[in-house]
């Protein structure tokens, strides 16, 4: 450790103020590279400043102990000694020849930071050339580093000046855009060292000067961001003269050289470190220049503001400017649909650029008839030509890099241009040149245009729609329903009321003239009874050959009715045994009668309404089998797939029709239907409904003599730990006749809901057929069920290794098969348990066994080997330092007080 021990007198003793003076300066360095302490920093030696100026000197601190802020003392190298100027903490430090320049704040100390300060001198003189030192008082445990620092002040004479040009003519200059000027000052300066000039043109058409161009201290020349393309382009240059003159040229002057202009030079030197450093600055006001804008009216011209259809539209752009010199104007058209006159909705017709280029265009042709006008012609206009005009001018200039700047941009007031269209006027006939008398009679309607004018071939096109409106006689209102159209290109669209019709050639769409238009019903049904009419519409071709419908003309109406009478259809079911019992086959017939039907078919469905305890269908009615007016059979919803072949629906004449059920269970009991739909043959050999009929029901019910079941369930322990066998038990009862085991079997299924309240879906668990054969879900944890049958009337389901996810309530359902005295098995309805609720609990012992041994020995592991690491610090590692009392804000003390 390096420490200097100070007990040299700062004021009082000449000698040792010398001996200091030279001592210093050495050992500061010494401190600085070889002891860590205390260090105070001054600007490198020598500070030029000049006359008249303000002086701001920095002397800050670091690497100190104890207070954060420092305080720090300057003093001044007069006469063999140190003159007191001002201290941060000592309001009496301040000697007598300075009290009075500090009182009137001409010299004063402005603290920066906590560790630094800054000497300010206004108005500098030359009386305040010389040695400046910069104190700070200890604070620190030790004395290490240097305490003060100095610095030597040199103050110069003003030898700069900075005036404006005797050769410029005036202060003020009105100029056109586009002219060019130039702008001038003169700066020298006479000192004893050796200065630089930094020389900047600024403008001032606001609250601030902008920088133009400058020539810097260093002899680069440096342009502005805003000024930087016109000064790589020459369009504003800077140039030095050699009688000290600096000159601003301006080239094409624009409305953003506006403003007052001055010219600012500031003066610098070059230190010994090597740095610049501005020691003053100058500037006067050359000139204030005013930009007149170039001015441009754009006026449009038209002759025929509200054209034919088919005629050429004419307008004329007239453009004037009072610019001058070289320029070149560039003409847009523009087309609107509204008048608002902006951009964000026109459409570019044509353009006439800089360059004399004209934008192609098939019909709309620009041409320039004179200097200043440009003429625009669109032929051939239509309606959608009816809109706003109006056109944009811009007057461009060429730079020096030979591109162009855009001077002035205007747009003239739009022309509102109305075009008259030349629609057709014609008529619509519609009559029926044949019209249907019975039922599966043709029928064809034509539609005429009749009295056509203003319709040139080749530019008119007919195209019709067809329609059908249903008739009523009341006054309700009724929608028209589209059988068919044509666009503009005679291309068939066909609606859904006629499109299966029309593809199966049943309605025919047809074009028999240029004027006449057909609709063919090959056969007519009652369906198509009412009215109907024909649109024709009017389609023209515009310019770029595509067609835009002028006009529809709707015709009459036609109506399409003939008398009929109204189906009938009566349905009869006959129970053919009036009793049977359950296993027997019942058998039923339904005979069909009909009415004002031609050459009927019938097709019959056979439905059954179970009773709303049978859960095997909650909707009420089942669909068993059905037989189609081709005779062909298909089961429906018959779902017992032990009995596929149990169902036979045939027919037995041409209106009789015979069901029989074989070996029929307790679960058929109902009401059973025929449902009988009437067809007749429609055109094409195509059937079309008639009438639908519905017969009386016929009921099979049976009385139950039987056994009646009973299902609950029971276990000895509802509440279990994990890991650990649960026993369920499902135990039938039966009551009323006795019935031996083998003449009973069972379906037993096993289901769980996982909650506390019933408010879950059940879950499968496992289930057992009359038949032996188990089957089970699939589990995603690691408990395992088994079932099995441990009596004629009793049921076991076990879960091994129990989880917490068994837990819930359990029931079982039951689905009890009685063999008859007819040898069938009967299937009975299915009865469910009353549910149980399983708690699966966790042991708690066995699951924080093996952690809490682990955790036991990873902490005493872990203790001891704190210990250890402890001791072996505690007697290697640590050293105990001893350390001086501190002195808090002392000053070093002299040797005459001490």
């Amino acid at each position: 450790m390096c420490e200097l021990h100070l007990t040299l007198q700062e004021r009082g003793n000449s000698f040792m103020d010398n001996v200091a003076k030279q001592t210093v300066i050495s050992n500061n360095i010494w401190f600085d590279t070889c002891c860590r302490g205390r260090i105070v920093r001054v600007p490198t030696s020598p500070l030029i400043r000049v006359e008249g100026t303000e002086v701001v000197i920095p002397c800050s601190v670091s690497e100190y102990d104890g207070p954060t802020e420092q305080n720090f003392e300057w003093e001044f190298w007069k006469e063999n000694k140190y003159v007191r100027i001002v201290s941060t903490w000592d309001t009496t430090f301040t000697s007598e020849e300075y009290q009075k320049r500090v009182d009137s704040k001409e010299i004063k100390l402005r603290r920066n930071t906590n560790d630094a300060v800054e000497l300010v001198i206004k108005n500098t003189q030359p009386a305040d050339k010389g040695e400046y030192k910069c104190t700070t008082p200890s604070t620190d445990a030790t004395v290490q580093g240097n305490y003060y620092a100095t610095v030597d002040l040199k103050v110069i004479a003003d030898g700069l000046k900075v005036n404006r040009c005797n050769t410029q003519s005036s202060a003020s200059l009105r100029l056109s855009e586009g002219v060019s000027f130039e702008l001038c000052c003169s700066a020298s300066t006479q000192t004893s060292e050796h200065t630089h000039l930094h020389v900047t043109w600024q403008v001032k058409s606001g609250p601030s000067w902008r920088e133009v161009l400058s020539l810097t201290h260093e002899g680069k020349f440096h342009s502005s961001p805003e000024y930087g393309e016109r000064y790589h382009s020459g369009d504003v240059r800077f140039d030095a003269a050699t009688d000290d003159t600096y000159w601003l040229s301006v080239s094409q002057a624009m409305p953003v050289d506006e403003g007052a202009y001055r010219c600012l030079v500031s003066e610098w030197v070059k230190g010994t470190d090597g740095l610049w450093q501005k020691i003053q600055e100058k500037s006067v006001e050359t000139a204030s220049v005013v930009i007149q804008q170039t001015a441009l009216d754009v006026v449009l011209i038209t002759n025929n503001a509200s054209v034919t259809e088919r005629d050429s539209l004419d307008l004329t752009c007239n453009i004037t400017t009072d610019r001058s010199g070289i320029f070149q104007a560039e003409v847009t058209w523009y087309f609107s649909e509204s008048g608002s006159g902006t951009f964000s909705d026109a459409q570019v017709l044509l353009s006439w650029d800089r360059d004399s280029v004209v934008s192609d265009s098939a019909f709309v042709s620009l041409s320039r008839t004179d200097g200043n006008s440009y003429r625009l012609l669109v032929h051939d206009v239509d309606v959608e030509n009816s809109g706003f005009y109006f056109c944009q001018a811009t007057i461009w200039v060429p730079l020096h890099n030979r591109s162009w700047h855009k001077v002035v941009e205007t747009t003239s007031a739009p022309v509102n241009v109305v075009v008259t269209s030349l629609d057709p006027d014609y008529q619509v006939l519609l009559n029926a040149s044949k019209a249907p008398k019975f039922s599966d009679d043709p029928t064809e309607l034509e539609c005429r245009i009749m009295n056509a004018q203003n319709t040139e071939e080749g530019n008119i096109r007919f195209t019709v729609s067809w329609y059908y409106r249903l008739y009523i006689r009341s006054d309700d209102v009724v929608t028209d329903e589209l059988l068919g159209s044509m666009d503009a290109d005679w291309m068939l669209l066909v609606g859904d009321r006629s499109r299966q019709r029309a593809e199966n050639g049943e309605i025919i769409f047809s074009k028999q003239a240029v004027d006449t238009f057909s609709l063919r019903i090959q056969w007519t049904s009652e369906t198509d009874r009412g009215e109907y009419y024909c649109v024709i519409s009017a389609w023209i071709r515009h310019r770029n050959n595509s067609w835009v419908k002028s006009k529809d003309v709707p015709s009459a109406l036609v109506s399409i009715f003939w008398a009929t009478q109204d189906y009938k259809l009566t349905v009869e079911a006959v129970k053919l045994k009036s009793f049977f019992v359950a296993g027997h086959t019942f058998e039923m017939t339904c005979k069909v009668s009909s009415k004002n039907i031609k050459t009927p078919r019938y097709s019959v469905l056979i439905t059954a309404e179970k009773p709303l305890t049978d859960q095997s269908n909650p909707n009420g009615t089942t669909r068993i089998i059905s037989l189609n007016q081709d005779s062909v059979v298909r089961l429906e919803d018959w779902k017992d797939q032990a009995r596929v072949d149990g169902v036979v629906l045939e027919k037995v004449q041409e209106n009789e029709f015979r069901y029989r059920m074989y070996q029929t269970q307790i679960s058929d009991a109902g009401l059973y239907r025929c449902v009988v739909t009437a067809w007749s043959p429609g055109g094409g050999g195509m059937w079309r409904e008639a009438v639908n009929g519905l017969s009386n029901p016929i009921q099979i019910a049976f009385q139950n003599s039987g056994p009646v079941f009973n299902v609950s369930v029971h276990s000895d322990n509802l509440t279990i730990y994990q890991g650990e066998l649960a026993d369920l038990l499902c135990i039938i009862t039966s009551e009323g006749v006795p019935l031996e085991p083998e003449d009973m079997s069972f379906d037993v299924s096993w289901f769980a809901v996982r909650s506390f309240a019933l408010d879950r879906e059940p879950v499968f668990l496992a289930s057992l057929d009359r038949t032996g054969i188990v089957t089970q879900a699939r589990r995603n944890g690691s408990s395992e069920l088994s079932l099995e049958r441990i009596s004629p009337l009793e049921f076991r389901l076990r879960v091994h290794s129990s989880e917490d996810h068994d837990f819930g309530n359990h029931y079982c359902s039951v689905t009890p098969w009685v063999h008859s005295p007819t040898g069938v098995w009967q299937q009975e309805p299915e009865i469910k348990s009353k549910p149980i609720f399983l708690s699966v609990k966790m042991d708690v012992l066995n699951a924080f066994k093996y952690p809490l041994l682990i955790g036991t020995g990873l902490a005493t592991l872990i203790g001891l080997l704190s210990c250890l690491i402890g001791y072996c610090s505690s007697h290697w590692c640590c050293k105990k330092e001893v350390q001086e009392t501190r002195r808090e804000r002392r000053r070093l003390m002299s040797m005459e007080m001490d």
